[in-house]
């Protein structure tokens, strides 16, 4: 194994972007030596201006003691020629499969033959890069995140013919510089990446299906289930037309794995420029600023008299509701249904769809409540329930008919990704759940998600919403179906 901590270890970055330069500050700031490089004249020069100033700023707010003798670590070179004593070199050019063959082939030609070539690719295959060179086995993926500095993960790569020696120097090298180093496969997405293909996908379902308007969506996901952000402020803030490429290309990667079939609604916004941020308008508005569109005040009414299911009835008293044990003629009907629609509800404690409404009831109702009808919810039902939810301040979306409601499915979706992900053995479930919160900023790694809402609810809810649409999206994960079934975590590895 190479040893990262030699006082001459010397790294190499090629390409000085916005990645690669990120590379080269964290490499310098870990004590290495480190070369850099770019094919565009004075494009290093300026990758090295850019990183002093960087250093500066932090040295100004007392998280770096000498900026200067960093810099001083960081050598702008004319050719890859310089890269000879290198121990390692990190790739950082542009995202093309050929172009990174024909560099990593040259490369081959100018460094020993015990320095490890890695590559920052995000989509590309690592396999495919290292057959292009007479030693694959030195070669690994070192997928980085943007800002380098600030996102504290990396994914250590593991190529088809990847020795464990360049992948173990690797992952000692991330610990050096302070990140957190998860090592995964070589499968499309990795593991960031793949996980992250169930959050958008899904919502943009939602909103496909009439379910609720995209700023609903939003709202639920971060007020009731605890994400930072929502589906369609993050599609803004990434631009929608590389998130939907991002969708299409993960799609076809994965031989038209119906997990992860993008949606038809998102192609023609692209066509449309309507981008997000970059473009001042996406779902959203931005002028200059994001332009939430205004929630609608709830509705004065009350219902005269009121039948719950048991898990609703605590709040509903606590709201004001005298609950009844049989529901009156004129009773609003409350049911709080897992993977089912309000109708399908309605139908199995035998109640009129028509005065029944239904409640999400797997994320508490302390920051926002789900309120959803049947298709033939009469309008003085539903405003008298939305009314009597909302009367304490909490805030209330009411939502069109849909298995699952809205943070149900779409957390279901995640944990799903999660469990299928660790059943392929692309990643530990320990390296995953890190891996998603600090690459995707989730409140949880998609299989301690599923733990704190239950395993087996997440299974039912799964279960239901594959009965109803007879869809192979939905089947449950085999990792899933088993930890439900034996009733253990979704972390429990398997010997």
């Amino acid at each position: 194994m190479l040893d990262i901590s030699r006082s001459d270890f010397t790294a190499a970055v090629a390409g000085a972007g916005t990645m690669g330069r990120g590379i080269a500050q964290v490499l310098a700031q870990s004590g290495a030596r480190t070369l850099l490089y770019d094919a565009q004249p004075g494009a290093a020069q300026r990758g090295l201006d850019s990183i002093s100033q960087a250093l500066a700023k932090l040295a100004e707010k007392g998280r770096v003691k000498d900026p200067q003798s960093i810099v001083g670590l960081i050598e702008v070179v004319p050719g890859m020629q310089a890269f000879a004593p290198c121990h390692l070199v990190v790739e950082a050019i542009v995202e093309d499969l050929a172009a990174k063959r024909v560099l990593l082939s040259e490369l081959e030609g100018i460094v020993s033959e015990s320095c490890i070539l890695a590559s920052n690719t995000s989509s590309l295959s690592v396999t495919a890069m290292a057959a292009a060179c007479k030693r694959p086995g030195r070669v690994a993926g070192y997928h980085f995140f943007n800002p380098v500095p600030v996102m504290k993960i990396v994914e250590v790569v593991d190529g088809v013919l990847t020795e464990p020696w360049v992948t173990d120097a690797l992952t000692a090298l991330a610990q050096r510089f302070g990140h957190t180093p998860v090592r995964c496969k070589d499968t499309p997405g990795f593991v960031v990446n793949h996980a992250g293909r169930a959050f958008v996908p899904e919502a943009l379902r939602v909103l496909s299906e009439g379910v609720a308007d995209f700023a609903s969506i939003d709202r639920i996901l971060i007020d009731a289930a605890g994400f930072r952000i929502g589906p369609f402020g993050l599609m803004d803030l990434v631009g929608l037309d590389v998130a939907h490429a991002v969708m299409k290309s993960m799609y076809q990667q994965y031989f038209e794995e119906p997990k992860y079939r993008p949606s038809f609604i998102a192609e023609p916004r692209v066509a449309a420029g309507l981008h997000g941020r970059k473009t001042k308008r996406g779902w959203y508005e931005y002028t200059p600023d994001l332009q939430m569109p205004p929630e609608a005040p709830a509705p004065k009414a009350r219902p005269a008299a009121v039948w719950a299911v048991p898990e609703l009835k605590e709040l509903l008293m606590d709201l004001g509701a005298k609950i009844e044990l049989k529901p009156a003629p004129d009773a609003v009907c409350f049911v709080a249904p897992l993977g089912l629609d309000a109708s399908a509800a309605a139908l199995e404690h035998g109640l009129d769809p028509a005065r029944t409404v239904a409640v999400d009831p797997l994320f508490g109702f302390s920051k926002r409540r789900t309120l959803m009808v049947t298709p033939i919810t009469r309008k003085e039902v539903r405003d008298a329930a939305h009314g009597l939810l909302a009367s304490d301040g909490v805030p209330v979306s009411v939502i069109n008919d849909s298995p699952g409601f809205v943070a149900q499915r779409v957390v279901a979706h995640i944990v799903n990704v999660g469990c299928d992900i660790v059943q392929m053995r692309i990643a530990t479930p320990e390296d995953l759940d890190r891996a998603v919160m600090l690459g995707l900023g989730y409140p949880k790694g998609p299989l301690a998600m599923g733990d704190a809402l239950g395993p087996k609810r997440i299974f039912n809810v799964l279960q239901s919403m594959h009965e109803l649409y007879q869809e192979p999206r939905y089947r449950p994960s085999p990792w899933l179906r088993r930890r439900a079934q034996l009733g253990v975590s979704l972390l429990t590895a398997e010997n």
